[in-house]
């Protein structure tokens, strides 16, 4: 799909019409002659359905002025010198003349005396040409864009070095046109009255002096074929090669299909399409030339969106930058992710195992440790004493058991440094063999040493079991026949 505009461009050529049209790189050219051109270049827009609405028009040499003048060395205006110097080289009124004029390029250094003006090369037209040209365009429903000489568009479709002198022979029909090229600079163009070669060789040696020229490096020829061919008699005589232009490989494209009856005046309307920008010498009055930006102002508006978009970027960068950063953070928190999961769940097991162990040495710490005090009961009381029962909880221990003197326990267990505040917690009675059974009741002493974590005397034992203490060594045995006492369980009253 193309989205450039389609160009078109008009060659005013006399009697005819030399149009072109650039779509894209595709290029379509053909001629117009009618009684009414303008409706006829209508309807053949029409009719190869080309939405053309504006375009360049070009007028032919022959219907213009073309003069290189010397300005005198003075400061002020340009345009206003050459308004001024207009009327002494024009064939028409100056003030009924549109024109625009080129400062030609300086001289080489050693060729001629130093000038002490600046040289110029004017263009005009008389008012009547441009109305002409503009009423063709206003009847072929058309907006002019430009209005030049057409054959002064050529340039535009060659390679033109710098220094390089040039005579440029252009055939359209019976019209012969002249240019002379100073690398890409337009110095001066002829009308020749005359096809002839030696006419043609006589006008080139007559205009190189008149732009102070020794010689030139090439003569080429475009446009139509001429009579002789290229390598003609007259204008080998001038010891300068003659071949045809240098195109550009654009332009050789965009030439190669143009009909060959018709070659010239096409060609002039193939280079009026190609031109691009501010053309030179334009003959398009000011008040109905479309807005155009010169130089300078391409360049300041340039360098004011230049200066716009490095703002913009400015302001962008860090923002860019830091979601950059953030685009690899967040890519190495994903890739970090699993390991940081399963970090998490050893942390947590590592916690709920740190808590077991915690609630283990709390237990034990807080508990009662039966084993010491069963030793230490071992050791206090006397052989003849023998334990049934004994019962241990957080407050202290309870021991049932019989003894030949029940009194003499009491203060044997005040001696222990784990047990205080010793009693009888039930009358004494005597039993079958003479043994006074008890029940004695004590409680802890503080720091002691009898906690331990989370247990009890109960938990120690199987629950509800009692602890029966063998008779100490030496002590009598019970009767024989006697019944065993049935266990009492732990806390239990006799």
């Amino acid at each position: 799909m193309n989205f450039r505009p389609i160009r078109i461009s008009v060659a005013l050529l006399g009697d005819r019409l030399a149009v072109a049209v650039l779509n894209g790189s595709r290029v379509q050219a053909f001629t117009v002659d009618a009684e009414s051109p303008a409706v006829a270049l209508r309807a053949e827009l029409e009719a190869r359905r080309l939405p053309a609405r504006s375009a360049a028009l070009g007028v032919a040499r022959s219907a213009v002025s073309v003069k290189q003048i010397e300005l005198p060395a003075l400061a002020g205006d340009t345009r206003e010198m050459v308004g001024f110097e207009l009327e002494r080289h024009l064939p028409f009124p100056a003030e009924d003349a549109t024109y625009d004029f080129v400062s030609l390029p300086p001289e080489p250094a050693g060729e001629h005396a130093a000038s002490a003006g600046q040289r110029v090369l004017i263009t005009a037209a008389d008012r009547r040409v441009v109305d002409a040209a503009l009423r063709l365009a206003e009847e072929a429903r058309l907006r002019p864009v430009s209005l030049t000489v057409a054959v002064h568009n050529l340039p535009t479709l060659a390679r033109l070095h710098r220094n390089r002198r040039v005579v440029w022979i252009h055939r359209a029909g019976e019209a012969v046109d002249l240019l002379l090229l100073q690398g890409e600079s337009l110095v001066l163009s002829r009308s020749l009255p005359s096809g002839e070669e030696a006419a043609i060789a006589e006008e080139i040696q007559r205009s190189i002096p008149s732009v102070r020229w020794r010689d030139c490096n090439a003569i080429w020829l475009s446009g139509d074929e001429p009579p002789g061919g290229l390598a003609s008699g007259p204008l080998t005589s001038l010891g300068v090669p003659v071949t045809e232009p240098a195109w550009t490989p654009v332009a050789r494209q965009r030439l190669a299909d143009l009909a060959p009856e018709q070659r010239g005046a096409l060609q002039l309307a193939v280079a009026l399409v190609s031109a691009r920008g501010v053309r030179p010498l334009e003959l398009l009055p000011v008040t109905v030339r479309p807005r155009q930006l010169t130089r300078p102002q391409l360049i300041t508006l340039g360098m004011a969106g230049a200066t716009a978009l490095l703002a913009v970027l400015a302001l962008l960068a860090p923002g860019w930058r830091e979601q950059r950063h953030l685009k690899r953070v967040n890519a190495e928190i994903a890739r970090l992710e699993p390991t940081v999961k399963e970090a998490d769940r050893v942390v947590r097991e590592l916690e709920r195992k740190r808590k077991v162990i915690a609630t283990v040495d709390t237990i034990e710490s807080a508990g009662i440790r039966p084993l010491p005090v069963l030793r230490d009961l071992t050791e206090l009381l006397p052989n003849d004493a023998w334990l049934t029962t004994i019962s241990l909880d957080a407050k202290g221990v309870e021991l049932t058991g019989a003894a030949a003197a029940a009194s003499t326990l009491i203060p044997l267990l005040e001696n222990s440094p784990r047990l205080e505040r010793v009693e009888f917690s039930s009358p004494v009675t005597r039993g079958r063999d003479n043994k006074e059974q008890f029940r004695i009741r004590a409680a802890w002493e503080p720091g002691g040493g009898s906690a331990a974590p989370a247990a009890t005397a109960a938990a120690a034992t199987p629950s509800g079991a009692a602890v029966v203490a063998p008779p100490a060594p030496g002590a009598p045995a019970a009767p024989p026949g006697a019944q065993p006492r049935r266990p009492v369980p732990p806390g239990a009253r006799p």
